[in-house]
């Protein structure tokens, strides 16, 4: 669907007061500026499909330096970066270096597995992988009763989100997963398997798997409203045969030349050595463009989109509801709002 019909003003686009008010509530966070961190090189379990061990980025040398780190976050903060995001291999085995980012930069969020739990002085938000039920898990990523031992370690705990990464063989485990954490009052928000760089295994989407995922999501969504933290506009981003790339043009350095404005200019993807590669910058560094469709590289793209969605009300309105899943995802203290578009909208144009 394309509400392309019209042309709005801006200010005509905001005049409904359930869009200015939700335009006004994100806008607040416009200030936020990237970048990523690996924190560790090493893992506790070894997934299939793992971007991490994709690429040059595994062999750097893990600095384990407390004073080498402070001064990076600070020159960081200096710099003008606002929200960190620490990943890896797995963030959870060096909590001494997260503590440290975190007291320098106080907004932020840790990419884990949740097999070992981070101290609460920590308060970022804390995303916890999800690849199945347990019996797919341990096939993928050869660690028993995972989902189990996530919840029990982030049990009532407010940072947690759970990032249930869709693949070909586990959508339908996806309805299980859900109803699971709904029962422990967990939240929970999807990911799309993307392929690493020269990926060949059974786990890359097909047209059909991803219609299938369209399916269940929707699903999902409608039924578990108080759990699934998702949009319409998430689904479609997310499921397009296109990937992100085509669709709303990459702007991580890696696939942007400019350093005018924007994260071409602010965003770095500092490796576990403390060095950056500008040529490979990106929030999931080695993954293939052509099929990366993660929550994480979606959530910078179309929230900075903002003027391609700006055309008419509803159009704007979907645009609206997947920042405003951004924002509840990844900072913590933000409370999503009730979706405002519940139709599939056709993502616009690049031009």
């Amino acid at each position: 669907m394309s509400a392309q019909h019209q042309q709005y003003k801006f200010s005509e686009i905001i005049a409904d007061p359930r869009i200015r008010e939700r335009w006004e509530k994100v806008r607040r966070y416009f200030f936020l500026r990237e970048s990523t961190y690996d924190m560790s090189n090493r893992c506790n379990i070894r997934c299939e499909g793992c971007y991490y061990f994709a690429g040059e980025k595994q062999f750097a040398i893990e600095n384990s330096d407390e004073n080498s780190w402070r001064r990076l976050f600070q020159s960081e903060k200096e710099r003008g970066i606002t929200f960190a995001v620490l990943a890896g291999a797995e963030p959870s085995l060096v909590p001494h270096l997260c503590k440290i980012c975190y007291q320098t930069i106080p907004l932020g969020a840790i990419a884990s597995n949740g097999l070992k739990p981070i101290s609460r002085e920590i308060d970022y938000r804390i995303h916890i992988s999800v690849w199945g039920n347990d019996r797919t898990s341990e096939t993928i990523r050869k660690a028993p009763n995972m989902l189990a031992r996530q919840i029990a370690n982030y049990k009532d705990d407010p940072r947690a989100v759970f990032v249930y990464t869709f693949t070909p063989e586990n959508i339908d485990e996806a309805r299980q997963v859900t109803k699971l954490l709904t029962d422990n009052g967990r939240q929970i928000t999807f990911n799309m398997f993307s392929a690493p760089v020269g990926y060949q295994g059974h786990l890359r989407h097909t047209s059909e798997t991803l219609k299938k995922t369209r399916e269940v999501m929707s699903e999902l969504l409608r039924d578990y409203p108080q759990t699934v933290l998702f949009s319409t506009y998430n689904i479609v981003a997310h499921t397009e045969k296109s990937a992100l790339h085509e669709l709303f043009s990459c702007s991580y350095p890696r696939m942007n030349s400019s350093m005018d404005v924007g994260l071409g200019r602010t965003f770095r993807q500092y490796r576990t050595d403390l060095q950056w590669d500008r040529e490979a910058a990106c929030c999931v560094p080695d993954t293939d463009c052509d099929d990366c469709r993660h929550y994480a590289a979606g959530s910078a793209l179309v929230t900075a989109r903002m003027y391609r969605h700006a055309i008419d009300p509803v159009t704007f309105s979907a645009w609206l509801d997947y920042v405003d899943t951004y924002l509840a995802v990844w900072v913590r203290g933000y409370d999503k709002g009730v979706n405002l578009c519940n139709t599939f909208i056709t993502p616009p144009p690049k031009n």
